[in-house]
């Protein structure tokens, strides 16, 4: 059993039946049920998934997605700054070391893998994470 922390976009791909992106999202979370695997995100994904819902004015749309993500996700990060409220961590300086000092990954520090789509992140170090991924690495 691992834990796998999702970047935002994941969530997104598979709720939104992404053309190129959403079968592969389900197969990863099909492997991980089957695995046991522990599904992690952050707070900031529940406010970036609902906010699409919310900017159409879907509140029935937001409703269902938030029970959908409360379905699927085993443990919720919670904000731990008030600096990562509007902050994407894939948004965030990378030094020339290859290591990022980000208050958006180190919310996924104490899991196995970090999966992301975000290709600027693979091959960082990032303390508290032991692999950064991309959807095409076959972990699954």
């Amino acid at each position: 059993m691992s834990r796998v922390y999702w970047d935002t976009m994941l969530f997104i791909y598979w709720l939104e039946d992404h053309p190129e992106f959403a079968k592969r999202v389900n197969a990863i979370h099909s492997r991980m049920e089957q695995r046991h695997d522990q599904l992690i995100t952050g707070a900031f994904t529940f406010g970036e998934v609902l906010a699409g819902a919310y900017r159409k004015g879907a509140s029935h749309l937001a409703d269902e997605s938030r029970r959908w993500l409360g379905s699927v996700v085993n443990e919720v990060v919670p904000f731990t700054s008030k600096r990562q409220i509007g902050m994407r961590g894939s948004e965030q300086p990378l030094d020339y070391s290859g290591r990022c000092d980000s208050p958006g990954l180190r919310r996924a520090s104490g899991t196995d893998l970090f999966l992301t789509n975000d290709k600027r992140l693979l091959g960082k170090i990032v303390p508290g994470i032991q692999f950064i991924a991309s959807l095409d690495t076959q972990f699954f």
